[in-house]
């Protein structure tokens, strides 16, 4: 009998934790995938549109190419942002805070969406990777007991009566572990790799700031 067919020959309980094991790890993997392909995607693109804003000879022309190199979203939200930060004469609560507070606001609310964008499924991988082991150990408990009630109720225990049952039971403690252990190496991997794109992000919101703040006209040359 393989170890799929193992996994699927006990009782309710014992199905309904190979179901649950099965759901995390389909769920990881779609996370794990999306992730792999959206930091990738923004790995590159932040360093293309930073590099292309930086070169470029005005405001305007910056925006433009930003919004075409910028297959992510992260730094044209933050560009926008910048360009936004002029008063337009509304006396809102907002407006009344000043220039620099302004410009700081509205740049730390876009980082802070491209940051969501960048750990979303993070907290998925962690709780995969945190209880599927517990979720594989309760089915095998739950086997172990199962397998020792019914050998008892035989009145005899041999020892190749033991093995097997037991063995088909520790199944489930292997299937938690194989669920877990990609969670928790992709939470990682991942993790340091979004952490990088916000340093970086992070890095080209506080230079526009400076810049914006210092530069005669700042973005207005955008309007």
């Amino acid at each position: 009998m393989s170890a799929w067919e193992q996994l699927f020959q006990g009782d309710a309980l014992s199905t309904a934790v190979v179901l649950v094991l099965l759901g995390m790890s389909v769920l990881s993997w779609v996370v794990i995938l999306w992730k792999l392909w959206l930091l990738r995607l923004a790995g590159q693109s932040v360093d293309t549109a930073v590099g292309v804003f930086w070169a470029a000879p005005d405001w305007h022309t910056a925006e433009t190419q930003v919004h075409h190199t910028d297959r992510a979203g992260l730094v044209g939200p933050l560009v926008a942002a910048a360009a936004a930060s002029r008063s337009d004469g509304r006396q809102t609560l907002g407006d009344q805070s000043g220039r620099s507070h302004r410009l700081t606001r509205l740049l730390r609310d876009a980082l802070a969406k491209a940051q969501q964008r960048l750990q979303w499924g993070q907290v998925v991988l962690a709780s995969v990777g945190a209880t599927a082991p517990f979720v594989g150990l309760l089915g095998t408990v739950w086997g172990i007991y199962h397998a020792l009630m019914g050998m008892a109720a035989e009145g005899q225990v041999t020892i190749d009566k033991v093995s097997g049952p037991v063995g088909e039971a520790l199944v489930m403690t292997a299937a938690g572990l194989g669920v877990a252990i990609p969670a928790v190496l992709a939470y990682n991997v991942l993790g340091r790799a979004a952490g990088r794109t916000e340093a970086a992000l992070d890095a080209f919101a506080h230079d526009v700031r400076e810049w914006v703040l210092q530069t005669p006209g700042g973005e207005q040359s955008a309007h």
